[in-house]
């Protein structure tokens, strides 16, 4: 069964910017919520507090005078101040003294007069402590609560005589409208940002992963026979989905330049094929030719014979000289003019012998500065420098090395192949060149003639060498007018 880590990326990049909005508006509403809350709280605590210094500060004579009726007034007047919104209104006022007992309070039927604190109800059990830790502090005022009440406190004193206390009961009740409604608010507002943000990050999602999803089928389409380009204005942007989309057309572009070039190579080994067929026919009609040309030779020196058969031997010797010449041009193409040098025409020659190279597990290092068409027959170097790394493939050790070195310099292309094979004898040096070399000991020995045949025709040079026990061949190529006509 699939996991939502599995689901396509059109439904999955919907689906997590969804969850992630979600998420974050319900964190930043959630946040507001509490802010708002602890604000509404901290407010009702200035309100009591700055009402509870100011009024202390004003009950001090009326309580020496013991004008209870007064004092009586003044606090209940404080219920009924418009000045003051609803939420910060309190719930009661009362006054202790001392000793801890009612003075007089807003709610005399509740809280009678001389009643002490230890009589209320429970939940005043909570001033006894403090208010009797207060009497040792001097502070203006301090506030305590329970699980219903919030009270704030401040001693009635001049003059470091202390009379009481006044007592500023609020409801924690009258938070709560207050905060659901700021709740209701503030979830209205994640609402609509969410109706607002879902469908935007729903359609971006599937803007996003259309395109990905798309190149995904391209590319599991990339080995059939019939591979689809992909349309760019799908997605016409170029970010990184876009490079990815020109780097998909560029692949393809590249696929169908390796399947062109595939052709060719299988086109080019069919016709070195018929090559390798052409010299061991050649080499086979050579033998018994040279002996039939020998025996002329003989023959017209040492034999007496009439005009007529002077005549026949004369007829017979051209005819045998036509057919080693014919046999001769079976061995080495270089005759007709091709077009000139290009810097193509090396990568063709890399990607020819790569795959012979990787037959053997060689390190190809292969080094070319030819940036321009230079003033060569194609074929030949082509033909010179694909015979040369083959018999450098062939005689490298396994896992060896291969190099190749390209340039131009001074109107001469200089070319340099090297391989890491055993060494050469002498007695193999001797005769490196000649068709049919004892150096070849799996070929017929043809392709190093036939190479040091075409370099002579183009007016180079070909040149072994032997340094840290690398062998090398060094070919230099001469622009002329020879090579050019």
């Amino acid at each position: 069964m699939k996991s939502i880590f599995d689901l396509s990326l059109r439904y999955k990049l919907p689906l997590w910017g969804a969850f992630l909005i979600s998420i974050t508006v319900l964190m930043v509403t959630g946040s507001l919520i509490m802010g708002s809350y602890q604000d509404i709280q901290e407010d009702l605590k200035v309100s009591s507090s700055n009402l509870a210094r100011k009024l202390a500060g004003s009950l001090y004579m009326p309580l020496m005078e013991d004008d209870i009726w007064y004092v009586y007034a003044m606090i209940n007047a404080q219920l009924d101040d418009t000045n003051i919104k609803k939420l910060l209104l309190p719930k009661a006022l009362l006054i202790l003294d001392n000793d801890l007992r009612v003075v007089v309070s807003t709610s005399p039927k509740t809280i009678p007069m001389f009643t002490e604190v230890s009589r209320l109800t429970p939940e005043y059990g909570v001033w006894v402590k403090r208010i009797a830790d207060s009497q040792n502090e001097n502070v203006p005022t301090f506030d305590m609560q329970d699980e219903k009440n919030l009270y704030f406190a401040a001693p009635i004193i001049k003059d470091g005589y202390r009379l009481g206390t006044l007592i500023v009961v609020n409801s924690k009740d009258v938070l709560w409208p207050n905060f659901h409604h700021v709740a209701q608010q503030g979830g209205l507002m994640g609402l609509l940002v969410l109706v607002i943000l879902l469908p935007i990050t729903w359609y971006w999602g599937q803007r996003l992963s259309r395109p990905l999803v798309l190149i995904t089928e391209r590319m599991k389409m990339l080995d059939s026979s019939d591979p689809r380009d992909l349309d760019m204005d799908l997605y016409s942007y170029h970010d990184e989905v876009g490079q990815l989309f020109e780097t998909y057309r560029r692949m393809l572009t590249e696929q169908e330049t390796k399947k062109v070039l595939e052709a060719q190579i299988v086109h080019s080994e069919r016709l070195a094929a018929v090559g390798h067929m052409a010299a061991g026919v050649a080499h086979e009609i050579n033998n018994p030719l040279g002996g039939m040309l020998t025996a002329l030779d003989t023959l017209k020196s040492h034999g007496e014979v009439d005009p007529r058969t002077a005549k026949t031997i004369y007829l017979v010797e051209r005819g045998l000289l036509q057919i080693k010449e014919t046999v001769g041009a079976l061995l080495v193409e270089a005759r007709a003019r091709s077009r000139d040098l290009e810097p193509q025409d090396f990568e063709d020659i890399r990607s020819l012998v790569l795959p012979q190279a990787q037959k053997k597990e060689l390190r190809l290092d292969w080094r070319s500065s030819i940036a321009q068409s230079v003033p060569l027959q194609a074929n030949q170097v082509r033909q010179i420098l694909i015979n040369l790394l083959l018999n450098a493939i062939q005689a490298a050790n396994q896992k060896g090395l291969v190099a190749c070195s390209i340039e131009v310099n001074a109107a001469v292309l200089h070319m340099v192949v090297e391989n890491d094979g055993k060494q050469l004898t002498p007695e193999q040096i001797s005769h490196l060149f000649e068709p049919f070399s004892p150096l070849s000991e799996n070929g017929h020995g043809l392709g190093l003639w036939v190479t040091y045949q075409i370099v002579q025709q183009i007016g180079g040079r070909i040149l072994l060498e032997r340094n840290n026990e690398h062998v090398s061949f060094s070919v230099t190529i001469p622009f002329s007018e020879s090579t050019s006509a």
